[in-house]
C-alpha cells in the first residue's frame, strides 16, 4: 500500500514541474529577501538597454518566462498574467518580463519575437529583457518559467517565489489559488511586509546558457 501511496504521489506532479528546484551553481551569492537585489544590464525587445538601477524609486517585479512553457501558458491563456501586469502599470509599478532561454532552447526569442508575442497575447509589461547568455537568471538564481520577484523602491528584494499557490498547469486552477506575487506586490508599494516573503516557485525548468 505504501509504495502504490508513493506512486500515485509521484503521478500527481505535473509534467515538467519543479516544484522544489534546486539552485543553479552560481560564481556568486545566491538573493536573499530583506538583502539588496543583484543589479544588471539587459537590451530589451526594442534593443535598448535597461538595467535595475534604472528603476530606482519604483517598485520593480521580474517575471521570468518562456512562452512554450505550459505554466506560463496557464497563466497567459486564462489572462491572468496580462491583467496582472496592467494592473502593476495602472500602480505605477514597472513589470519586467525576461527570456533567459539561449538560443537553441525552448523559450527563446528574437527582439522580433518578443514584440509579436507581447502583440498576439496583448500582454503589457514595461519592457521583455533578452537574457540569452542567462547571466540575471543566475544573478537571481531563477530556476523555473515562472518565477517571481519583488523589488521595492531602494532596490531590496522583498519577494521572491511562485506567482500562485497551485502547482499545476490548468487554467481553471488560477482562480482557487493564493495569488502570492500580487499579494507581495501590492504589500511592496504600500510599504508594508510582505506576509510571505519566498515561496515555493512551479513551472518548467529554465535552460542555462553555458556559463562564460
Amino acid at each position: 500500500m505504501a509504495k502504490l501511496l508513493s506512486r500515485r504521489a509521484t503521478l500527481a506532479i505535473p509534467l515538467g514541474a519543479v516544484l522544489m528546484p534546486a539552485l543553479p551553481r552560481l560564481g556568486h551569492a545566491a538573493p536573499a529577501v530583506n538583502a539588496p537585489a543583484p543589479d544588471f544590464s539587459a537590451a530589451d525587445q526594442e534593443g535598448r538597454t535597461r538595467s535595475l538601477a534604472e528603476f530606482r524609486g519604483k517598485v520593480v517585479v521580474l517575471e521570468w518566462t518562456n512562452h512554450d512553457c505550459p505554466f506560463v501558458r496557464k497563466h497567459y491563456n486564462s489572462n491572468n498574467m496580462q491583467s496582472l501586469q496592467r494592473l502593476a502599470a495602472e500602480k505605477g509599478i514597472v513589470w519586467l518580463s525576461i527570456a533567459s532561454s539561449p538560443p537553441g532552447e525552448q523559450g527563446h526569442v528574437t527582439p522580433e519575437q518578443a514584440r509579436a508575442l507581447t502583440a498576439q497575447r496583448e500582454a503589457a509589461p514595461a519592457a521583455v529583457l533578452l537574457d540569452p547568455q542567462s547571466r540575471i537568471a543566475r544573478a537571481y538564481a531563477a530556476t523555473t518559467t515562472p518565477h517571481m520577484y519583488v523589488i521595492d523602491p531602494q532596490g531590496v528584494l522583498r519577494y521572491m517565489g511562485g506567482i500562485d499557490s497551485i502547482a499545476s498547469n490548468k487554467v481553471e486552477d488560477v482562480p482557487k489559488a493564493e495569488p502570492l506575487a500580487k499579494n507581495a506586490m501590492l504589500a511592496v508599494l504600500a510599504g508594508q511586509p510582505v506576509a510571505q516573503p519566498v515561496t515555493r516557485n512551479y513551472g518548467c525548468a529554465i535552460k542555462y546558457a553555458p556559463s562564460v
